[in-house]
């Protein structure tokens, strides 16, 4: 890393942000998780981001941005792209310094972001199918009109604002071996590990990506920044194709270890907070927890970073329907009966008497030209986990219904 570099994102630098983004963020102190502890053998807490004002740690790094820049270049208008967070970062910054502010957000962002984004009082453009195409848009818009543009994470200001958070969890954990942190374009990942780097050298900060999106772990391995062709993850806030050019060489000097996520760990994840700490993280903000089980954490203080918690209630339906079912907690069987009075009680009572609960019946009496010989019942049921679906199971293949496991849908 050249001394250029190196001076941008500074020690005094960290410290004056830390003080200015205190007007507009919430405390967050870490808290403690008993079950990831009892996981992990290690000693789990979470930063939770998600409780900020607008849902996320962004508000943190388009805040300190802001109070950066000129009273011109304030009153020529702000614009940025963003697939949620970051946009309502700047429209809430904005707001609380007078500015106009538009927001280029992928067409395929929640609408939940949408709406709060405009709630704070930005003008929205919805344009592209992922981030990138935003962002290029942005930059159009932005040369058209003369806005100011506020990148979401390629800029080593905004990347000093996101650091904050470990400047935070030094002062509660000053003792962490691992710090994990999700990364997307890198801006939060940058920030957190430069500072952990000025402070404590010795914790290891460790970046999780969704594997849908892992333009970071790809740039890593070719020694450069390339783009991926494209992103396919349910961690939208991270669905970044390349990762920022002037980040990478601090994430290449500062982060110990990139692991990458798959989609499915974020939903089991997801039940996992919403069960056992009542908080609702969107996808982007579970890698972190989903990554626990992939590194050695016996006997180590662990912090990870749950950076957002904007999720809309339709993706949070399927997260929690998918989890159920991935922990066969809920399970579809199919029987064949004969098409005579008392056969569905019969399949009924055995599912009872093994303490499931039905939640879903179709009986289908065209599943033969025979209807005496054989109709087909499908059933979906309601089950503690593993164990007692295997139970379930096997009740109703001793009392003679054979049945077959078919794709659970609610």
């Amino acid at each position: 890393m050249s001394k250029k570099v190196t001076d941008m994102l500074t020690l005094e630098a960290f410290e004056e942000a830390s003080e200015k983004v205190k007007e507009v963020t919430l405390p967050t102190p870490l808290i403690y998780s008993e079950y990831l502890s009892g996981l992990t053998g290690g000693k789990v807490y979470l930063k939770p981001e998600n409780m900020q004002l607008t849902g996320a740690y962004k508000v943190r790094g388009a805040y300190y941005k802001i109070s950066t820049l000129s009273d011109e270049e304030k009153e020529r208008g702000l614009i940025t792209a963003s697939a949620g967070n970051h946009a309502q970062g700047v429209a809430y910054a904005a707001r609380q310094c007078g500015a106009k502010a538009v927001v280029v957000m992928p067409t395929t962002t929640p609408l939940i972001k949408v709406e709060r984004t405009k709630n704070l009082g930005a003008e929205v453009v919805l344009h592209g199918d992922v981030y990138d195409e935003s962002c290029a848009y942005a930059e159009q818009l932005a040369e058209e009109n003369g806005y100011t543009f506020i990148h979401p994470f390629n800029d080593e200001t905004v990347a000093t604002g996101q650091g904050t958070i470990m400047m935070e969890i030094i002062k509660d954990l000053p003792t962490a071996d691992y710090v994990l942190v999700p990364v997307g374009g890198g801006g939060l990942a940058t920030g957190v590990s430069t500072l952990a780097r000025l402070l404590n050298p010795h914790i290891r900060v460790i970046g999780v990506e969704p594997k849908g999106a892992a333009c970071l772990t790809a740039s890593l391995e070719a020694g450069e920044v390339v783009t991926l062709d494209h992103a396919s993850t349910i961690a939208d806030g991270t669905a970044v194709l390349t990762p920022g050019d002037k980040l990478f060489p601090y994430l290449k000097e500062n982060l110990d270890e990139v692991v990458t996520i798959e989609d499915d760990e974020l939903i089991t994840a997801f039940l996992d907070m919403v069960e056992n700490h009542k908080m609702v993280v969107e996808n982007s903000g579970l890698l972190t927890v989903a990554a626990l089980k992939h590194l050695p954490l016996e006997k180590k203080k662990v912090v990870c970073i749950l950076s957002g918690g904007n999720m809309d209630v339709i993706t949070m339906a399927s997260v929690v329907q998918n989890g159920l079912i991935m922990r066969d907690r809920i399970f579809t069987v199919s029987v064949l009966l004969p098409d005579k009075p008392g056969s569905l009680v019969r399949v009924a009572s055995v599912i009872a008497g093994m303490r499931g609960n039905v939640i879903k019946l179709e009986h289908n009496q065209f599943y033969s030209s025979n209807r005496n010989e054989a109709v087909e019942l499908k059933v979906t049921i309601e089950a503690f986990g593993t164990d007692h679906k295997n139970e379930i199971l096997k009740a109703l293949e001793e009392g003679g219904f054979r049945p077959k496991l078919v794709r659970a849908a609610l």
